[in-house]
C-alpha cells in the first residue's frame, strides 16, 4: 500500500515553481497535522520567488522550498504526547518556532531564537501552501467561532501590525503616520485607529491611496503632498530604502519611529538625528507576541481586515500571483488568499 500524498506548491528556484504530489505529513510526537483552509500570499513569498530573500544569501533557507506561513485550518491528526482535544479544532499557528531551550526562548523571545525554524520560510520547515501542514502543537492558537478561515489566515500579518501599532504608543490625541499602504501598513493603520489615534497614510499609487480612503482613512497623501504636520509617531511599513530616514525626519522630537518594512537593499539613518530629537526607534520582526490579542481584536470586531482580501485562488494560480499577475476578477485589496483545495 502506497503512502498517502497531497498537493503542494513547490518553489524549485527563482521563478520556477509547480504544484506537485508530495508525501502527506505525519503527526510525529509533539506535533499535529492541520487540514489547511486558507493561506495568505506574503511579500516574503514574493522575495523567495524572485530570489531576493536575505535568508537565501545567509544560508538559512534553500531551494526547493514549500512556502506559506499565514494560514488557518482544522486539526486532522495529533502525534504522541499531544492533547487529543486539539482534534477537530479550528486553529492558526505561530510562524516562528524557537528551540525552546536557549536563553532567548527561556526569556520569552522564541521568535528571535538563533536556531529557530520558520514555517514555510526557514530551517526546512514546510509551509502551508499545501492541502496539509505539520506544526508543533505548542505553536497553535485556537480560533473562536467569530474568526473564520479568512480572518484566521490574516492573524499572522495582523499580529505584526498590532505589535507595530502598539510600539508607537499612539492613542487619543496623538497623530500617527504610516508609510506604505500595503497589507501590513493598512493593518497598522486599522489598529492605530482602534486605539484612538489620528491616522495618516503615505503611499505612491492613486489606486492604493483611493483604496485607503475607501477604508475610511481620509488623511492619505503622496510623499510630495505630505502636509507639514507634527507626527507623534511614524511607522515605516514600506520597502523603499529611503523611507527609514524620512520616517526619522518626519517624527516629532521625543516621538517614536517603528520599522517593520524591509527594503531590498540596506537603508541608512543618521543616528545624530535620532539622538538630537530624542526619538525612540523600534524594530518589529514577528507576530508571535501579538497573535492572541489579534485574534481577540478580530473576534470582537475592533479591527476587520476582510476588505484587504482581493481574491481567493487555488494552488495552481500561486505562481502567477507571485509573479505579480493579479487573478481574474480580483478586487482592489492588497492581499490574495489561497484555498489549497480549490481546483
Amino acid at each position: 500500500m502506497s503512502a498517502p500524498t497531497m498537493r503542494a506548491f513547490v518553489l524549485d528556484a527563482p521563478g520556477r515553481c509547480s504544484v506537485q504530489e508530495v508525501p502527506a505529513p505525519v503527526a510525529v510526537p509533539g506535533e499535529v497535522v492541520v487540514d489547511v483552509e486558507r493561506v495568505g500570499v506574503c511579500g516574503t513569498d514574493v522575495e523567495f520567488f524572485t530570489g531576493e530573500m536575505a535568508y537565501l544569501v545567509e544560508g538559512d533557507s534553500t531551494y526547493p522550498i514549500r512556502l506559506g506561513h499565514e494560514w488557518a485550518g482544522t486539526v486532522a491528526a495529533v502525534g504522541d504526547g499531544v492533547d487529543r482535544s486539539w482534534l477537530g479544532r479550528r486553529v492558526m499557528g505561530d510562524t516562528m518556532l524557537g528551540d525552546r531551550t536557549c536563553r532567548r526562548c527561556r526569556r520569552g523571545h522564541q521568535h528571535v531564537c538563533a536556531h529557530r525554524q520558520e514555517v514555510g520560510v526557514r530551517g526546512r520547515r514546510h509551509g502551508a501552501l499545501a492541502e496539509q501542514v505539520a506544526v508543533p502543537a505548542w505553536s497553535l492558537h485556537a480560533l473562536p467561532d467569530a474568526v473564520d478561515a479568512v480572518l484566521g489566515a490574516l492573524v499572522e500579518p495582523g499580529g505584526n501590525a498590532l505589535r507595530a501599532a502598539r510600539a508607537t504608543g499612539a492613542g487619543p490625541g496623538d497623530r500617527a503616520l504610516v508609510l506604505g499602504p500595503g497589507t501590513i501598513g493598512l493593518l497598522v493603520a486599522m489598529f492605530l485607529r482602534a486605539a484612538g489615534a489620528e491616522v495618516h497614510l503615505m503611499g505612491r499609487t492613486p489606486e492604493s491611496l483611493a483604496f485607503a480612503r475607501g477604508l475610511g482613512f481620509p488623511h492619505v497623501w503622496t510623499e510630495a503632498g505630505l502636509p507639514d504636520l507634527p507626527f507623534d509617531a511614524v511607522v515605516d511599513a514600506s520597502t523603499a530604502e529611503h523611507l527609514p530616514a524620512l520616517a526619522l525626519d518626519l517624527v516629532e522630537p521625543a516621538g517614536r519611529v517603528v520599522y517593520i518594512g524591509l527594503a531590498g537593499r540596506p537603508s541608512t539613518v543618521d543616528t545624530r538625528t535620532l539622538v538630537l530629537k530624542d526619538v525612540t526607534a523600534v524594530g518589529v520582526l514577528s507576530a508571535s507576541p501579538g497573535l492572541a490579542d489579534t485574534i481577540a481584536a478580530y473576534a470582537g470586531g475592533a479591527v476587520d481586515p476582510r476588505p484587504l482580501v482581493a481574491a481567493t485562488v487555488g494552488l495552481d494560480e500561486v505562481g502567477s500571483v507571485l509573479a505579480g499577475r493579479p487573478p481574474a476578477g480580483a478586487g482592489p485589496g492588497p492581499k490574495v488568499l489561497v484555498d489549497p483545495h480549490l481546483r
